[in-house]
């Protein structure tokens, strides 16, 4: 191949599933903010709790695990809500959002730095993860 050639070659993001829950009490939505993160774009952004899913691991199961690993919470997984496609500047991720509710009291912030419980009105005045901004949009006007 050509040296001109080589200089066609598209690089290829690094691509990930994840999982977030919707996670409803009472008519409200928990609302957790990122600490610092090695990328401004979602560094102390707002997001819907959740994250990867390991290989062979169902959704669901992935869900209830990063839940208590996060945040030491419980929770019933509901169901499916919608599933977002979005690229970042450095990767790909495919997000599904499950609706959920939680088991227990507990609650812990262990990987983030700020929680909010926010009626579905109020998701409009935080500054999401731009993967997250399409679930809250979606949930305006949604009744649990």
């Amino acid at each position: 191949m050509s040296a001109r050639g080589s200089s066609c070659l598209s690089h290829v993001l690094p691509h990930y599933d994840v999982v977030c829950g919707v996670v409803e009490l009472n008519g409200r939505i928990l609302c957790v903010r990122k600490s610092e993160t090695k990328y401004a774009y979602t560094s102390h952004r707002w997001e819907f709790p959740g994250g990867k899913i390991e290989s062979g691991e169902l959704p669901e199961a992935s869900l209830r695990r990063e839940l208590i690993e996060e945040l030491g919470l419980e929770v019933q997984v509901l169901r499916h809500l919608l599933t977002v496609e979005h690229v970042y500047p450095d990767f790909s991720i495919r997000l599904r959002a499950y609706h959920c509710r939680p088991v227990g009291n507990e609650l812990q912030l262990r990987e983030h730095e700020a929680l909010r419980w926010l009626l579905v009105e109020e998701l409009g005045t935080l500054s999401w993860c731009d993967a997250d901004a399409p679930i809250a949009q979606f949930l305006v006007g949604t009744t649990f």
